[in-house]
């Protein structure tokens, strides 16, 4: 049986040691896949499955010819790096052993929608996409600094959206 410790800002430090001792012993331990399934369920509302989780729903504002009942899927993106850079925080800041006493990630993000209504070519994602950190901790300003630098280089999310990620969408 095994025994985790919840540590400082309740994370489970000793997870996170044994995923990267792990990781080292066998690198091949790194490479990852991730999966979502999604449903349409009619109009712009669709359901998303992801493990074992409730399903998270996704629709579009009325003003996009949506009925407003979800988040629309670029909310969802901000929403992810926000998620992202929030459990980074709270690693990092625990093996560091710098204590959170309040986190907030405001993100926004700027989208013309002329190429995704079909008026013109273009990019239909987001042009940029701003995060403001608010954390509250009793670690020195150097040390809330580094914290944030080592969140930044090492957000998955953010990697992500930061590159050319390919992408193949394929028919079945």
């Amino acid at each position: 049986m095994t025994t985790s410790t919840i540590n400082l800002n309740d994370v489970d430090i000793a997870a996170i040691g044994a995923l990267a001792e792990a990781i080292t012993s066998d690198p091949t331990k790194a490479d990852t896949t991730w999966q979502a399934s999604v449903a349409w369920d009619g109009g712009f509302r669709t359901t998303t499955t992801i493990r074992d989780f409730a399903t998270i729903a996704t629709d579009e504002p009325r003003g996009l010819g949506g009925t407003a009942t979800a988040p629309n899927p670029v909310e969802h993106l901000l929403g992810a790096l926000g998620s992202c850079l929030a459990i980074g925080y709270a690693a990092n800041a625990s093996v560091a052993g710098i204590r959170i006493d309040d986190l907030r990630i405001d993100i926004e993000g700027d989208l013309n929608l002329k190429s995704f209504l079909g008026l013109e070519p273009g990019n239909a994602g987001y042009e940029t996409i701003r995060a403001t950190v608010h954390i509250e901790s009793d670690a020195d300003d150097e040390a809330v600094a580094r914290l944030h630098e080592t969140v930044v280089a090492s957000s998955p999310v953010g990697h992500s959206l930061n590159r050319a990620v390919p992408l193949t969408v394929e028919l079945a």
